[in-house]
């Protein structure tokens, strides 16, 4: 973990916003995009690069702004990975979107959110809090190789009951899934089933399948060795280099999952749930908070 000094935190604009405290992640899933070339990471992927002063610049970018709306975070790097426990970043960031009256969509495959709910109970009482958690995977052995760094998928699903309870919005990633390891009906059930329990809004699965590209395919690949021997040799006979890895039964699969979420009313179509966790309301953009 290394410390800098950011010149700045929030991204995009016209009522949603975007922000990462911390870049790279010490949950070590097997298959993450962010460990692709890419994004330029000049550090290792473990080593966190914490923004220090990220509560002080979203302090001052917020009252700049003459209308409220969404601040979306951990769509690089999760903002509960293990080192907020310490550094408390994202808690101090909820504060000050809590004070000056903006929503918020976190996204996070931890339970250590659970220590903010009640930021995000009086986020989404004053304003909108979503809560996103990805779940890939429902065998807890198998998502222990997977995941191996972070609460397991049982555990997660408890976090969305407690959102529920609390009448807090969520979405789920049903993503990456993954060729000859996950990409079964016997996995994607049991997950769609919890979600549906829980009452989530909505769940967002682009395709069954992963994409892979440089960095992150050679420690994937790696991981595969590890833990699957024989199988990295299979996805370079079925995909070559290609950067979107289909599962061979995506088709029965997104057929499964389209009309699970049909018949349950979950919004399931990217677009849909993007628009629903950007929309900020419009009964709250009038509403003046004490300070400000």
């Amino acid at each position: 973990m290394h410390f800098v000094e950011a010149k700045g935190i929030l991204t995009g604009g016209k009522g949603h916003y975007g922000m990462n405290i911390y870049r790279g992640c010490s949950h070590g899933c097997i298959y993450c995009d962010s460990r692709s070339k890419c994004y330029q990471f000049t550090h290792a992927f473990e080593d966190i690069e914490v923004k220090q002063n990220a509560p002080e610049l979203l302090d001052q970018a917020l009252k700049s702004k003459r209308k409220k709306g969404m601040i979306g975070t951990g769509s690089m790097s999760d903002p509960y990975m293990h080192c907020e426990e310490k550094l408390g970043l994202t808690r101090k960031c909820l504060e000050i979107i809590c004070h000056h009256g903006f929503g918020v969509a976190v996204q996070t495959k931890s339970d250590r959110i659970l220590r903010d709910l009640d930021l995000l109970e009086e986020i989404n009482r004053n304003s909108k809090c979503v809560v996103q958690m990805t779940l890939t995977t429902w065998d807890p052995l198998l998502c222990r190789i997977i995941e191996p760094n972070v609460c397991n998928t049982q555990r997660r699903i408890e976090v969305l009951e407690e959102m529920q309870k609390r009448s807090i919005p969520t979405v789920v990633w049903l993503t990456p899934i993954l060729p000859f390891i996950n990409d079964t009906e016997d996995n994607i059930r049991p997950i769609l089933e919890a979600c549906a329990q829980v009452q989530v809004k909505g769940i967002i699965c682009f395709d069954m399948g992963l994409t892979l590209r440089e960095g992150d395919r050679e420690y994937y690949y790696a991981a595969l060795n590890r833990h699957f021997p024989g199988l990295k040799e299979r996805y370079i006979r079925t995909y070559g280099n290609a950067y979107e890895l289909p599962s061979q039964n995506r088709e029965r699969l997104m057929k499964l999952f389209e009309d699970f979420c049909r018949v349950r009313s979950i919004l399931y179509r990217p677009k849909d749930c993007f628009s629903y966790m950007s929309v900020f309301p419009e009964k709250f953009q009038q509403i003046r908070f004490p300070g400000i």
